[in-house]
C-alpha cells in the first residue's frame, strides 16, 4: 500500500494523491484491451464482406458487440463491488476475460478457413464477435473500475485523459499492423471468403499484447482492502456489504446518469456508423469500387487502418498535451468542442474524394473520440460517492452499447433510404455529432467557472 499512495489527502476528496507510476500501471493496461477493440472495429466491417455479408445486413453484425457490452458490464460491475480476494476487487476480472478474448482473437479472423459454407461461416463469425466483445468487456471494466476506485477528484482528469491515451495508441498500433505487414509482402488478398493473411496475423499480434498489458496491471496495481477503501470514500463499510439489485441502482442513480446518457446517444450513434461504414465509404469515394473481393476495396480496407491509426495519435496527442491539463470547471466546454470538431471530420470522410484530405478529418476525429469519452467519464463518476461505483459504471456503458444497437437498427431503413450510400451514411453521422453539441447544454456539475 505505501508505494501506491502518499500520506496527504486531497482537499477535493477523501481519496489519496496517487504516485504517477500508480496512475501509469493502471491506465497502460488499456493499451491492450484496445488493440481488440480497435482490430475488431477497423476489420469487422472488412471480414463480413470478406465472408459473404450482404452490405445491406451489416447493422445486423455490429449489433453484437454493444448488446454483448450491455450485458457484461453491468453484471462485472455489481459482483467486481462484492469480489474482495486476494488478487484483489476488480483484477480477479481481468485474469479471466484477458486469455478468453486472447483465444477469440486468434479464431475470429479464420472464420472463413474451416472450409464451412458462407452462412455457416457468418454464423461462426457471428459467434465470435459476441464472445470476443463480452471477454473483451470483462477485460476493460476493471481499469475503468480502479480509477473510480482509487483516484481523487484532482487528478481524476488526468487519469481518464491518460487511460483514453494509451487506449488511442493501442488503436494506432493494432490498425497499422494489416498495412505494414503488407509492406513487407505478406498477403493482403485471398481466395474468395477468406480472410488475408495481414489481418489473420494482426489478429495474433493482438492476443499477445492483450495478454501482456494485462498481467503487468494485475501485478502492478495494488488495490484497497475493503476497510481501506471505505474509510478513503467516507462511507460505512458495513453498507458495502449491501447488495442493492441494479433495477434499484437505476431508480437511485444520481441525475448526471441519465443527462450524460443522454449526450452519449448522439455521439456513439455517430462512431457506430463510422466502424460500420468507414471502410465502405472510402472505397466508394477514393477508390470508386464497392466489391469487396477487389484490390481497390481490400487497400480501401488497409487505408481505413492507417486513417484509424492518424484517429489513435491524434487522439494521443490531444489527450497528453491538452485534456490531461483540463480543471473540472471546463469539462463541459472541452464536450461540445469535441463533439463540433468531430461533425466536421465526419462531414469531411462522407464528403471528400481525397485519399490525403481523409488524414486531418480523421485526425479531427481522433479528437472528439478521446474528449467525449474523457468528458463524459469525468462528469458522470463525480456524481458518485464510491458506494456501488462498478455497477454503476458497468450500467453508464449501457450508454454506450445503446445508442450502437438503435444506430445498427435504423440504418436498415436509413441505408436504403439513401439510396444505399455508405458515404451518405457518415454524413448522417456528422449531422448528429453537431446535434448532440446542444444536449451537452443539459448536464449539470457541481463544478462551475
Amino acid at each position: 500500500m505505501d508505494q501506491t499512495v502518499n500520506d496527504t489527502k486531497s482537499k477535493a476528496h477523501g481519496l489519496p494523491k496517487l504516485h504517477i507510476s500508480t496512475i501509469f500501471a493502471m491506465t497502460f493496461g488499456f493499451f491492450g484491451v484496445n488493440m481488440a477493440f480497435s482490430l475488431q472495429s477497423s476489420q469487422m466491417g472488412r471480414i463480413f464482406q470478406t465472408i459473404g455479408a450482404d452490405p445491406t445486413k451489416l447493422g445486423l453484425f455490429f449489433i453484437l458487440p454493444p448488446l454483448a457490452g450491455m450485458l457484461i458490464q453491468p453484471l462485472v460491475g455489481k459482483y467486481s463491488d462484492r469480489t474482495w480476494n486476494r488478487f484483489g476487487r476488480r483484477m480477479p476480472y481481468l485474469l479471466v476475460g484477458a486469455p478468453i478474448a486472447a483465444l477469440v482473437m486468434i479464431l475470429l479472423p479464420n472464420a472463413g478457413s474451416f472450409g464451412l459454407k458462407p452462412l455457416q461461416a457468418l454464423a461462426f463469425g457471428a459467434a465470435a464477435i459476441g464472445l470476443l466483445d463480452l471477454s473483451s468487456n470483462v477485460c476493460m471494466q476493471p481499469f475503468k473500475m480502479i480509477i473510480g476506485d482509487m483516484v481523487n477528484e484532482d487528478q481524476k482528469d488526468l487519469a481518464w485523459s491518460w487511460q483514453q491515451s494509451f487506449s488511442n495508441l493501442g488503436g494506432v498500433v493494432a490498425t497499422l499492423i494489416p498495412a505494414l505487414l503488407t509492406m513487407f509482402g505478406v498477403p493482403n488478398t485471398a481466395p474468395s471468403g477468406e480472410v488475408p493473411l495481414s489481418v489473420k496475423l494482426a489478429f495474433y499480434l493482438g492476443a499477445v499484447v492483450l495478454l501482456v498489458t494485462a498481467y503487468y496491471t494485475v501485478v502492478s496495481v495494488h488495490e484497497y482492502d475493503p476497510h481501506t477503501y471505505a474509510n478513503y470514500h467516507g462511507i460505512d463499510n458495513q453498507m458495502t456489504a449491501k447488495q442493492p439489485s441494479l433495477w434499484q441502482l437505476v431508480k437511485t442513480a444520481p441525475r448526471q446518469f441519465w443527462q450524460v446518457s443522454f449526450v452519449q446517444l448522439f455521439t456513439w450513434f455517430a462512431f457506430q456508423y463510422l466502424w460500420t461504414y468507414g471502410t465502405g465509404a472510402i472505397a466508394k469515394n477514393v477508390w470508386h469500387v464497392t466489391n469487396p473481393a477487389s484490390a481497390g476495396y481490400q487497400a480501401a480496407g488497409n487505408w481505413f487502418g492507417v486513417l484509424t491509426c492518424v484517429e489513435s495519435l491524434a487522439a494521443v496527442i490531444w489527450g497528453m498535451a491538452v485534456l490531461s491539463k483540463t480543471k473540472p470547471q471546463s469539462r463541459k466546454f472541452w464536450y461540445k468542442l469535441s463533439l463540433v470538431i468531430g461533425g466536421i471530420g465526419f462531414l469531411l470522410v462522407g464528403y471528400t474524394g481525397s485519399k490525403w484530405l481523409l488524414i486531418p478529418a480523421f485526425a479531427l476525429i481522433g479528437i472528439c473520440y478521446l474528449t467525449m469519452q474523457t468528458q463524459a467519464l469525468s462528469l458522470f463518476t463525480e456524481a458518485l460517492n464510491g458506494e456501488n461505483e462498478g455497477a454503476y459504471l458497468g450500467l453508464f456503458n449501457c450508454s454506450i452499447c445503446l445508442p450502437q444497437i438503435i444506430a445498427s437498427l435504423l440504418s436498415f431503413i436509413l441505408f436504403p433510404l439513401i439510396g444505399q450510400s455508405m458515404p451518405g451514411m457518415l454524413i448522417i453521422a456528422g449531422i448528429i455529432l453537431f446535434a448532440g453539441v446542444f444536449a451537452v447544454n443539459i448536464i449539470q456539475t457541481k463544478y462551475h467557472k
